[in-house]
């Protein structure tokens, strides 16, 4: 009789494996797919041909009766004399001797493996902790299945399986495959060795599992997300890059992972709604006044320039502000067009080398890049102007623009003669849908018989639609129109705030008088963020992967960040009398724009009576407000290309 040895070692596994799960009141046995299947729509099967799969990927058999004489982790738990036992151990004997040879056949559903022939093979080199083998696969198709996220989900990666023929990534989030794509897609070996077939392969071995490994050893495995998630962040962070060493792979993932635990876990996270920053140096900062610098560099990242943007101009005025309110201790730089991920992140990398102690970027598609240095540069601190999202290594600075489009609301509301107002919108990002509902509810407040037509251009240039939309406005009725673009630098944009039209003989339908505008006064926020500093209140070289508490900004009307003009002199002095009061009322926090009752465009309650939405829930709209003609577009073909799932909104 052979050495049974390494048999009864796996059995040992596999019974204590059995006995775990049984104690827990799970079934013991290896899952079989047969049972899996037995109310599920298979519409088709698909020979996928051989290739090699993971074996963490192999979850069970196919039959019940293959499965009972294997432990859940495809460990053997019959006897030790039994046939079974003995034809196990001469595998493990040819596997230790020559190697296997001959491909398993499997079936693949959801991605996951189920062995038709060659169950003893892989119970084997499970328990000898090989990584992979070569595998007959037919993939079973279940029907499409709109309710069911695991099936939409399964449908994408067939798509990216199509593809690439990866099979070792899995993604958790819809929308995300495509991402990988796109990321990926260019991928081309550095060695002239690969044919371009293999080059996905290639990409697989010497870049995902090389990240998993590092990942996994350094504790990933313990969070819940897959390790696909992880990676998709990685390099969009990061990019796709084969040069890193080991050590300098490690490091940026142990950066990484300090996001995904703060995103997987309920720190708390500090959202500052109302400057409250120590403007003044304290006993502390007058006693190490002699170890700090009186001076200091900030540096300005915008991904357009002053010129063509109003957003980038309303910011550029706020870094003069700042320069000439403390010209004797600031210098600023500022950086415009930065257009890709990659330039981004050289542009902010060459700021910090200059000098730069604090880098404001100005705008979400910088979000990506602006983590990138972050996590290299823990002696900067990085601010991103964008809302939505929380980072252990980036504070992100943003306004309550609802505030002050709640008030043009009350103005159309009161002005117009025809009951129907037009908004003209960008992309259905947050702060967005919140403004248009916000717009809608003044101007319902005022006149409950008002409607608010939406278009959306689905384009941040809102300009190059702005004439169509004006037009078709004007064709429904619409005599008052809120564009989204704020004022600015008026050479720019001729539409901006809230305003009548008329029809130039031309033919082109332009602004007639403005009404109404909010406005953003940056600078406000950048002067006390760097007085904060300057006092040694806000520190700058904090390391936040390991201290320091989460801060975010979101200041409103009371903070001076925010600014709300309107032309008194078209409206009666009642009508003013009641915009200051309400202005007034949001600025002492004794009004909110979103309290309850609330109803959305189908009637149904959305905000109870006396209910307040909080941060989150503004942040976190889905609706639209009663008085709105159009809809929300499907708003997973609009998350943001640079959406980060460590990313958490809070």
């Amino acid at each position: 009789m052979s050495d049974m040895t390494e048999y009864i070692n796996a059995r040992k596994y596999g019974l204590k494996e059995y006995s775990g799960c049984i104690s827990q009141g799970r079934n013991g046995y290896l899952p079989f797919l047969d049972g899996i299947l037995k109310n599920i729509d298979i519409v088709s099967e698909v020979d996928l041909g051989i290739s090699d799969i993971p074996l963490r990927k192999i979850k069970g058999t196919y039959s019940y009766l293959r499965s009972i004489s294997f432990a859940r982790n495809f460990m053997p738990i019959m006897d030790p004399n039994s046939e079974f036992a003995i034809k196990w151990q001469k595998v493990c004997d040819i596997q230790n001797k020559e190697g296997l040879r001959d491909p398993v056949k499997v079936y693949e559903y959801l991605n996951w493996f189920y062995v038709i022939e060659g169950n003893k093979r892989i119970s084997v080199l499970k328990y000898l902790d090989i990584f992979s083998f070569p595998a007959h696969v037919t993939r079973l198709v279940p029907k499409y299945d709109e309710e069911d996220k695991d099936i939409r989900l399964y449908y994408e990666f067939m798509d990216f399986h199509k593809k690439t023929g990866i099979n070792d990534i899995w993604l958790s989030r819809e929308n995300s495959f495509d991402e990988l794509w796109e990321l990926i897609k260019d991928f081309q070996p550095k060695t002239p060795l690969i044919d371009a077939k293999d080059r996905f392969k290639y990409f697989t071995n010497s870049v995902y599992n090389m990240f998993r490994n590092a990942f996994y050893q350094l504790g990933g495995n313990t969070l819940p997300i897959t390790t696909g998630d992880a990676f998709l962040d990685f390099i969009k962070i990061h990019g796709v890059n084969t040069d890193f060493t080991e050590e300098e792979l490690k490091e940026k993932i142990w950066r990484l992972l300090a996001e995904l635990r703060f995103y997987s876990e309920t720190e708390t996270v500090d959202i500052q709604q109302s400057p409250s920053f120590k403007l003044e140096k304290g006993l502390f900062g007058i006693l190490t006044h002699r170890l700090k610098s009186e001076h200091i560099k900030v540096g300005f990242a915008h991904v357009s320039d002053g010129k063509t943007s109003s957003w980038t101009y309303s910011h550029e005025l706020g870094r003069m502000h700042l320069q000439n309110e403390l010209k004797d201790n600031v210098t600023t730089v500022a950086e415009f067009n930065i257009k890709d991920n990659d330039q981004a992140a050289n542009v902010l990398q060459k700021m910090v080398d200059e000098g730069c102690q604090v880098i404001f970027t100005t705008a979400p598609p910088l979000l990506n890049a602006t983590l990138k240095a972050a996590m290299a540069n823990e002696d900067c601190n990085f601010l991103n102007c964008s809302f939505a999202h929380s980072f252990k290594h980036v504070n992100t600075y943003f306004g309550r623009i609802h505030e002050p489009r709640f008030l043009s609301g009350i103005v159309a509301g009161v002005l117009t003669k025809n009951d129907k107002l037009g908004y003209i919108a960008p992309l259905p990002d947050n702060d967005i849908i919140s403004g248009v509902n916000a717009f809608t509810l003044g101007a319902r407040m005022v006149n409950p018989r008002v409607k608010v037509y939406l278009k959306w251009a689905l384009d941040w240039n809102v300009k190059d639609y702005t004439q169509q939309f004006s037009r078709e406005l004007l064709e429904s009725g619409v005599d008052i129109v809120s564009h989204h673009n704020t004022l600015a630098n008026r050479r720019f944009s001729r539409e901006y705030g809230v305003y009548t039209l008329k029809v130039l003989d031309n033919g082109d339908i332009v602004p007639d008088t403005y009404l109404a505008v909010p406005v953003w006064n940056w600078g406000i926020f950048y002067e006390k963020y760097i007085r904060s500093v300057l006092a040694g209140s806000t520190k700058l070289g904090e390391d936040n992967a390991i201290t320091g508490r989460v801060r975010n900004y979101w200041w409103g009307l009371d903070s001076g960040l925010l600014d709300f003009f309107y032309a008194k002199n078209h409206l009666p002095i009642e009508t003013c009398k009641l915009i200051e009061f309400v202005k007034s009322s949001l600025i002492s926090k004794n009004y909110k724009v979103f309290i309850g009752p609330i109803q959305d465009q189908n009637g149904k309650t959305v905000v109870s009576d006396g209910e307040v939405l909080q941060r989150e829930q503004i942040l976190n709209m889905d609706w639209l407000v009663e008085g709105i003609v159009g809809n929300l577009p499907d708003m997973k073909e609009f998350r943001s290309f640079y959406d980060l799932s460590t990313g958490r909104i809070i």
